[in-house]
């Protein structure tokens, strides 16, 4: 099976290291990946986006044009890359950024607060890991573990002291599915 995900926002929200870690930790789970960074003119605040396949085979090309999933971390990320889900894909959309609900009635689409409930961990620079979370909960291509152990080991040293945050943030995206619509 392969799936190709595409993740993307304004430079500095964190949407490369997402698409990186979670490239790393299928390549450390035996799974053939590529991973491909895009950066607009700016490095933060301009636009930044990657391209992450993930296959049980060998991959044939790198190159995403309709993905699997899509997490848009702001508005114009949304407007972009909404079009391009596959039917039948996911759509994993950063609430606290974006005025507007998706579209497209062919695709699975969630609205995720990411900033709040990576605030509530306390530390906003956990979006990122909040919307990988609440993306694996709706396509577990990998399970949290994976992720955890991904981090664990491509993380330098320096930032260990981060793995538990990390970890607690990929949680609450998951969870945060969980809990019934109200």
């Amino acid at each position: 099976m392969q799936y190709e995900f595409i993740f993307s926002g304004f430079g500095g929200q964190g949407a490369l290291f997402a698409g990186q870690i979670l490239a790393y930790s299928a390549m450390d789970s035996g799974k053939e990946v590529t991973w491909i960074p895009s950066y607009g003119p700016e490095m933060r605040g301009g636009t930044a986006n990657c391209t992450v396949v993930i296959s049980d085979e060998e991959i044939g090309s790198p190159l995403v044009k309709n993905p699997t999933a899509v997490v848009a971390m702001n508005l114009p990320s949304l407007d972009k890359y909404e079009p391009m889900v596959a039917p039948g894909g996911v759509l994993i959309v950063n609430s606290s950024m974006v005025d507007r609900q998706p579209t497209r009635t062919d695709i699975k689409w969630v609205m995720v607060p990411g900033n709040e409930l990576a605030e509530q961990i306390a530390e906003k620079r956990l979006t990122n890991m909040v919307l990988l979370g609440a993306l694996l909960a709706n396509l577990p291509v990998l399970p949290l573990e994976a992720i955890e152990a991904g981090l664990k080991a491509h993380l330098p040293a320096r930032h260990h002291r981060f793995l538990p945050a990390n970890s607690a943030a990929l949680h609450k995206g998951a969870e945060f599915l969980a809990e019934p619509v109200k």
